[in-house]
């Protein structure tokens, strides 16, 4: 059944009762704004599920995840169900939970947990996913780093109606944002946030309207969106500069970017946007030189150098911030200043 947010409340007599259902502080953006825009989008948050609350921080003490936080402040109330699975007692008890609170509709951002097809049809209208990619690209855990390790110039934001498969639910509606040459996953993250929750609002005002339209995803053009692993972050300096400098922004912060120098771990924070590589003959890896703007290191061929096989000159990446171990971060003119680095040394790609 799909009616217009209007008629909904003329018919039920009252809001929309919405659970939302979100971890992370991508999804808190989202609810803290759907909270604040109650009245005017005719909806009435009854509750919100969230992750169990996990150990954090050097001290490992429970931490409440981003949603719980604003829920709470708010007076909402918060369910943290390990699993909804049929199996289990505690999946079972969670189901009749989500019944009693009679949602017409669940809005789901970043969960962390899979709702199996008895959850999905729990609510009057379904459940909607505010997903950080513009689908069928990036279904999967990590939509936002793998466009930007792409190299994608684009991605967005989709409201998605779910149904039991991992992000292949019908788009109800989709909106772009570029991605510009500065961008870390961090600042993308930052940005899709705020574009997941205008979406979401944009959808929640005619809801009817956006699922007359819905459109069936073409599988045929999906790509998954793996989640991430710390080794990720492991610097090949024989890649080229370009493919460097996307996985530098790409991980960060987590699982961030690295390279050894005399065996010690070297995180690479920040370096600058990769257009016309000043060419060289150094081998990978090597200092060309550490300047006060930017500490130029020699890096690999793109695949087209690598089959011609006339060629001997690799690209140059410039490093403008990194951390060494044990230590702040620091730039490009600290280091030259401080002499931590010289022109000759070597990063390594392992710790041998």
């Amino acid at each position: 059944m799909s009616l217009s947010t209007s008629t909904q409340q003329a018919v039920l007599n009252r809001p929309l009762r919405v659970v939302f259902a979100g971890t992370p502080e991508f999804a808190a953006t989202s609810l803290e704004a759907l909270i604040t825009e109650q009245e005017s989008l005719g909806v009435d948050i009854v509750a919100v599920y969230t992750q169990p609350d996990r150990k954090a921080g050097r001290g490992q003490k429970l931490a409440m995840s981003a949603v719980k936080q604003v829920a709470l402040s708010h007076g909402i109330p918060v369910e943290q169900p390990a699993t909804f699975k049929k199996s289990s007692v505690e999946g079972m008890a969670a189901r009749q939970t989500l019944c009693t609170y009679q949602p017409d509709i669940m809005i789901v951002a970043a969960y962390g947990l899979i709702l199996p097809i008895g959850v999905l049809t729990t609510p009057t209208y379904g459940c909607l996913n505010i997903h950080a990619s513009l689908l069928p690209r990036w279904r999967g855990a990590a939509p936002i780093h793998r466009a930007l390790l792409a190299g994608d110039d684009k991605t967005g934001i989709t409201i998605m109606q779910m149904d039991k498969g991992l992000d292949t639910g019908d788009m109800i509606y989709k909106v772009s944002c570029t991605i510009e040459s500065e961008d870390s996953a961090s600042s993308l993250h930052d940005k899709l946030a705020r574009l997941g929750a205008d979406a979401i609002s944009t959808v929640l005002k005619d809801l009817s309207h956006y699922q007359a339209q819905a459109i069936v995803q073409d599988d045929s053009q999906a790509n998954y969106a793996e989640k991430l692993v710390k080794t990720e972050g492991q610097i090949d300096w024989t890649q080229h500069a370009a493919t460097i400098e996307r996985q530098i922004r790409g991980l960060t912060p987590w699982p961030g970017a690295y390279t050894f120098l005399n065996g010690a771990r070297v995180k690479i924070l920040e370096s600058l946007p990769v257009n016309d590589a000043q060419p060289t003959d150094k081998p990978a890896g090597t200092i060309i030189s550490v300047g006060r703007k930017a500490i130029l290191v020699a890096c690999g061929f793109d695949e087209g150098q690598k089959a011609d096989k006339s060629s001997t000159q690799a690209s140059t990446l410039r490093i403008t911030q990194l951390q060494f171990a044990g230590s702040k971060p620091v730039s490009a003119e600290q280091i030259c200043h401080g002499n931590q680095l010289d022109d000759g040394d070597k990063f390594a790609s392992d710790s041998d």
